[in-house]
């Protein structure tokens, strides 16, 4: 419900705008209907007296009001299409914002197709709704009323076969709107879906040239797109259907009107003036009846956009962050007995009574078998997810009684699968920290050994393209780091980061991060023993909570299973001692 108020409070600042809009819609009706009543004053005057000298005066009244209606018309237009334009890019800043806020638990359920389509196509089609349909919709039926009462007053009997033409109008409108917004849910709901498979699509080009299976996604996009464009053919034979009629009632009304009108004149009923004035004002209606239909498919279709958009509103996150702000973090990290599990997954815990210090300055690698909640146990520390039991504290203060923006400075993160955006490499380094100089952009691009960021074409200014899949996965994770690096945080938090190296880049980006981890408290996960060995201590996660924690060499002389878990790369290293 609240987010409902939210959806009328942007159009609260324009209300006033709103209001000279309506204003000015209503003035253009009593326009329209003067006019037809100047032509009858025009007929059954001068041009049935032949009294031709007020034939100029009646003529330039006529034009003067048709002047300035369509002045009316622009000044309405051109209010509204300013408001409009200005509710449009609010709520689009708004919806932005509050999906930035929401946490990775709702970001992991929705489908990133669906989230564009509430950010474009719903948007849109409030904004053509706000622009043209809910106006016109009060501008109609207003017009239909008076114009009724006008021509119940003229000529009653005639009056009446208008009125009663609305009766078919009115019940069909009401059948249509309850079958109309099921459909309109379906169709746009169906847009997100195909929007989502044209993503992954696009982002996952390689895999699917790779294993040479074009044709099977596209097979599976055309499946899509043929039900979204059979429920869009469903959609259209509805509407179809329901403008005909409302095109058909006018023209009936019409017809019954001239024969009506035609028989009035000729008993004396009614004055030519008057049956051209009634003729004239019938047909003013022919527009707002037969437009019923796209005003309400257009209703229909933002109230439909507004429900999606407001799921998303009506989304309250679940990470909200505190008030404390921490003036000389030391980095000193304890998680005390944490219990975590995925909101979608509460029966099904990942982490259970977990311990662990990190003290100021100190590295510790983090040692599990793959599925043992390495990752959501560094989610914990920046609140990508929060705890579900326990609690994780930086200096002794909880997470989450920190200001979230403090929080992610303190703590800086490169992840095993790196996500640069569509920027120059320049601009994704200094994500994290706007205010880097030129020196510590080129310190940090040297501890990531991530040099070849110089020699693209216009060296740190050249944009990387969208996911930075112009580089190769070596490069992603350099850069990645070294963003995290030129960061500066109190925790550094490497989940797997040097995975996709080399051996003998990893020994060069390791020797550096040694100097940059002496100054700062390192959390890394690691699956290698030459990443173990950055690490001061070691911490081995099995079943959710960790079991030992020791040196490297004291683990692996009397932890089997620690032992297990690194074996490839202790023969590794033992060849290459040997050697």
């Amino acid at each position: 419900m609240h987010s409902l108020w939210r959806l009328r409070g942007y159009l609260r600042p324009h209300l006033r705008a709103l209001a000279i809009m309506l204003v000015s819609a209503l003035a253009g009706i009593v326009l329209a209907i003067a006019i037809p009543l100047v032509t009858k004053a025009l007929i059954d005057g001068p041009i049935t007296h032949h009294d031709l000298d007020p034939v100029l005066p009646l003529g330039l009244l006529a034009l003067a009001l048709g002047v300035l209606e369509a002045v009316l018309v622009w000044m309405r237009r051109w209010i509204q299409s300013n408001a409009v334009l200005r509710i449009e890019t609010t709520m689009r800043h708004d919806l932005y914002a509050h999906l930035q806020a929401l946490p990775m638990s709702f970001h992991s359920r929705w489908q990133s197709g669906q989230l564009l389509s509430r950010a474009t196509t719903d948007l849109s089609a409030l904004r053509r709704f706000f622009g043209f349909g809910m106006l016109f919709l009060l501008i109609n039926i207003t017009q239909v009323a008076a114009v009724t009462v006008v021509l119940l007053t003229m000529y009653w009997p005639l009056g009446l076969v208008v009125a009663f033409s609305a009766a078919p109008v009115i019940w069909l409108s009401m059948r249509f709107e309850k079958e109309y917004v099921v459909v309109s849910r379906k169709v746009q709901d169906q847009q997100g879906d195909l929007a989502t498979r044209a993503e992954e699509g696009a982002v996952g080009i390689r895999v699917i040239k790779s294993f040479g299976r074009s044709r099977y996604i596209s097979e599976q996009y055309e499946a899509a797109a043929r039900q979204l464009h059979d429920t869009s053919m469903d959609k259209v034979r509805l509407s179809a259907r329901f403008w005909t009629f409302l095109e058909v009632i006018p023209n009936i009304a019409v017809v019954l009107v001239l024969l009506l009108g035609a028989i009035g004149v000729g008993k004396g009923y009614l004055t030519p003036g008057e049956l051209v004035a009634f003729i004239t004002l019938m047909l003013s209606l022919v527009w707002p009846v037969a437009s019923l239909g796209v005003i309400l498919a257009m209703a229909q279709e933002a109230m439909t956009s507004a429900a999606r958009i407001l799921e998303i509103f009506d989304t309250a996150s679940d990470v909200v962050g505190g008030t404390r702000v921490i003036e000389r973090p030391r980095g000193h990290v304890r998680f005390e007995r944490v219990d975590f599990a995925f909101p979608d997954a509460p029966d099904e815990p990942v982490l259970r009574g977990l311990d662990l210090e990190i003290r100021p300055g100190e590295t510790v690698a983090v040692v599990g078998a793959t599925g043992s909640g390495k990752t959501s146990l560094t989610a914990l520390v920046p609140r990508l997810y929060d705890v579900t039991g326990g609690r994780v504290t930086i200096d002794g203060v909880d997470v989450r009684d920190l200001d979230l923006v403090h929080l992610r400075q303190l703590v800086a993160t490169a992840f095993e699968d790196p996500t640069l955006f569509s920027m120059s490499a320049r601009e994704n380094l200094t994500l994290g920290r706007a205010d880097a100089t030129d020196a510590e952009v080129e310190e940090a691009l040297d501890v990531a050994q991530a040099g070849f960021a110089r020699d693209l074409p216009w060296g740190l200014d050249t944009r990387i393209g969208e996911q930075g899949m112009a580089l190769s996965g070596g490069q992603r994770q350099r850069l990645a780091l070294a963003r995290a690096v030129l960061a500066r945080p109190a925790v550094l938090v490497l989940d797997d980061t040097l995975s996709a190296l080399d051996v003998h880049t990893e020994k060069l980006v390791e020797d550096a991060l040694r100097r940059v981890l002496a100054d700062t408290t390192g959390l890394i996960v690691a699956h290698r023993a030459s990443t173990v060995l950055l690490a001061d201590r070691v911490a081995l996660l099995q079943d959710g909570a960790i079991t030992h924690v020791g040196d490297h060499s004291e683990l692996l002389a009397t932890v089997p299973a620690y032992r297990d878990l690194l074996a490839a790369d202790v023969d590794r290293e033992d060849e290459e001692v040997s050697a």
